[in-house]
């Protein structure tokens, strides 16, 4: 499980496809203390994935075709930036919100505004949003836990970035025509759930 609080972000080293999957290799942040580990999973832009090797210079995953149809992994490019955050240890404080690493859809960048001191990001996701975020609710953006600002339609919402985000996650390189990972609040959809079981009794 994760919070949506990115730790640091690194950049890809090597793609390569291996029959209906991707192996990804990164440049390793974390080498100096050996902090991680094969078998250990890291959200990677909003994904969790799992560790298969690990060097003092790089770290690789492999992305199964079920995560490549269902997020930006095959957009990726050599030297992208990719946002890292490590499991959440239980005595650690949630300050974000609770993440699973389980993408529910992409969302392609339509617009980015400067507000002299935090930009506006609006995205158009694939798939209607009408039942699945609320104004003010939270949600993740490449693994970024946000706040919508606000929902134009069944497709369109908007979040607002400050300067702290906007340099320590790969929003800074971000731009119209990009595509991103969401994930929807957990606790939205386990209500929307528990509400659709109710109405078929």
């Amino acid at each position: 499980m994760f919070t949506g609080i990115i730790e640091c972000t690194t950049k890809v080293h090597r793609l390569i496809y291996e029959k209906n999957n991707l192996r990804i290799t990164f440049n390793n942040p974390f080498s100096k203390n050996n902090e991680i580990q094969v078998n250990q999973s890291i959200c990677h832009n909003g994904i969790c994935l799992s560790i298969i090797n690990i060097n003092k210079k790089t770290y690789s995953v492999i992305a199964s075709e079920e995560t490549l149809l269902c997020t930006n992994l095959n957009f990726l490019k050599i030297q992208d930036e990719v946002n890292l955050e490590r499991g959440i240890k239980l005595h650690e404080r949630l300050d974000g919100h609770i993440v699973q690493g389980h993408v529910d859809t992409i969302a392609i960048i339509i617009k980015i505004e400067n507000r002299n001191g935090s930009w506006l990001f609006f995205f158009k996701s694939k798939k209607k949003l009408n039942d699945k975020i609320v104004k003010k609710g939270s949600i993740a953006i490449n693994g970024v836990s946000l706040t919508i600002i606000t929902c134009k339609n069944q497709y369109i919402f908007n979040v607002s970035i400050l300067p702290y985000t906007y340099e320590t996650t790969n929003f800074h390189q971000l731009k119209i025509g990009d595509i991103v990972n969401l994930e929807f609040d957990i606790l939205g959809k386990y209500i929307k759930r528990s509400i659709q079981q109710y109405l078929e009794k």
